[in-house]
């Protein structure tokens, strides 16, 4: 009985680690190769916009992995999903710092993106582990390209910032490779296009809020 409770008891650690606690990384900050230089104050705001949103992409990343490694029947799955969990708490970190560093606040609405993501997990998780890690490919492959994105905005100064986000853009290309080497089926084109049209909502309001 209490081993069957183990995954819901950690769920619930997660979601107040996440949302109440100051995250602490495992690996350092990634460090750039030039010092970073002065801001403007146009380009601090949308250096801190840009780094609130990967802030809530992180947030999300907490919830679904803790979520997909509580309804997952696999002991080998549930550790691969936990110990995704703990990169993504370095990212959480990381840019939270980048958060405080540019005087810039954490999205108001992190529970609500946390609940949303948490559901998401859930659902996939029901689908089975093929389907459940295709979701988990999709998505990273989808923060990837928003990363890239986020590259080309980022103010050229920032290389504090631009070096976190580099190293997450592999840390989540790592994750979808080992989600394709554990067997995930490809998501139907509708379920990836859903999934888009989420993430451009989310970004677009965490951006301001």
């Amino acid at each position: 009985m209490t081993r069957s409770l183990d995954p819901l008891l950690n769920a619930a650690d997660a979601v107040l680690r996440t949302l109440f606690a100051r995250p602490h990384a495992t690996r350092p900050a990634p460090q750039p190769a030039l010092p970073p230089g002065p801001l403007t104050d146009v380009e601090r705001r949308e250096a801190g916009a840009l780094m609130r949103v990967n802030h809530v992409g992180e947030i999300c990343a907490q919830a679904l992995y803790t979520a997909q490694a509580a309804v997952t029947r696999d002991p080998a799955l549930r550790e691969q999903f936990v110990k995704a969990a703990h990169e993504e708490t370095d990212h959480l970190a990381w840019t939270r710092q980048r958060l405080d560093d540019l005087g810039a606040r954490p999205s108001l609405l992190n529970p609500l993106w946390y609940a949303g993501a948490f559901g998401l997990g859930l659902v996939a998780g029901r689908l089975g582990d093929a389907l459940s890690l295709g979701f988990v490919a999709e998505t990273e492959r989808q923060v990837e390209a928003h990363l890239d994105g986020h590259l080309e905005r980022l103010p050229a100064p920032d290389t504090a910032s631009r070096a976190v986000v580099t190293q997450m853009k592999e840390d989540e290309a790592r994750h979808a490779a080992q989600a394709w080497s554990a067997g995930a089926r490809e998501l139907p084109a509708p379920a990836r296009a859903a999934m888009r049209l989420a993430s451009r909502v989310m970004t677009t309001v965490a951006h301001r809020i």
